[in-house]
């Protein structure tokens, strides 16, 4: 092998680990649920997955409502949908 083929194995051998760590301690430990056990959660609830680009300050002012009212995000933005489409 040439030298490489060396650092490109020991590249894989590196990736192959960071895959099979898992979740990082600060981006999920204390849900308990894996993003493919949510994913199934999801699904049975009937939610799919929505895309949609705001800017900062609509980001800004759903956020400060959701917290205001003590609900997650999500199902602020699903309330204001539905009675935008309602209307």
């Amino acid at each position: 092998m040439n030298k490489f083929e060396l650092e490109r194995n020991k590249a894989y051998k590196l990736a192959g680990q960071l895959k099979q760590s898992g979740v990082s301690g600060r981006l999920g430990s204390g849900s308990g649920v894996d993003r493919r056990e949510q994913r199934k959660q999801d699904q049975a609830a009937g939610l799919v997955p929505f895309p949609l680009k705001l800017t900062q300050a609509q980001c800004d002012r759903v956020r400060a409502l959701a917290q205001e009212r003590g609900i997650s995000t999500n199902e602020l933005v699903a309330e204001l949908l539905q009675k935008a489409l309602d209307a």
